[in-house]
């Protein structure tokens, strides 16, 4: 399994008329934190995406239990349970400065061939990131 942390500060125009964040905000967030989650294992999106690999997203879904705040200083967990093949699934659980956990989604992206516009398995070069993380004992 693979665990990663990112923060991300609540800015004033992601909040609604009662001064949570809007509902629809967290999709963004959560793509700030799966974008993060490659980079820190030295994958780009950018050159995934130059060297013909897209990953649109299959499947989202949240289930809300606080709201957050403006100004709050949230934290974004993300994990990645299975070793990814066509698709991939982060999992999210989003935590503010008092630990109270304020929501948990989930995403499912697959590999596409920019070419063929077919899914596809991950690349190799892609694969070789995870692998560390997914080995048998």
């Amino acid at each position: 399994m693979l665990k990663t942390k990112t923060s991300i500060r609540v800015r004033y125009s992601e909040t609604d008329k009662m001064g949570y964040v809007y509902y629809g905000n967290y999709a963004a967030y959560f793509e700030v934190a799966r974008v993060e989650t490659l980079r820190e294992l030295g994958i780009s999106y950018k050159e995934m995406e130059d060297s013909g690999t897209m990953l649109p997203v299959l499947e989202y879904s949240i289930k809300y239990y606080k709201p957050a705040f403006y100004d709050e200083l949230l934290t974004i967990e993300t994990e990645i349970r299975t070793m990814p093949g066509v698709r991939i699934t982060f999992h999210y659980k989003t935590i503010n400065a008092s630990g109270v956990v304020l929501n948990e989604a989930h995403t499912t992206l697959v590999f596409i061939n920019m070419a063929t516009n077919k899914p596809m398995k991950m690349p190799t070069i892609v694969a070789d990131k995870f692998s560390p993380y997914f080995q048998l004992p």
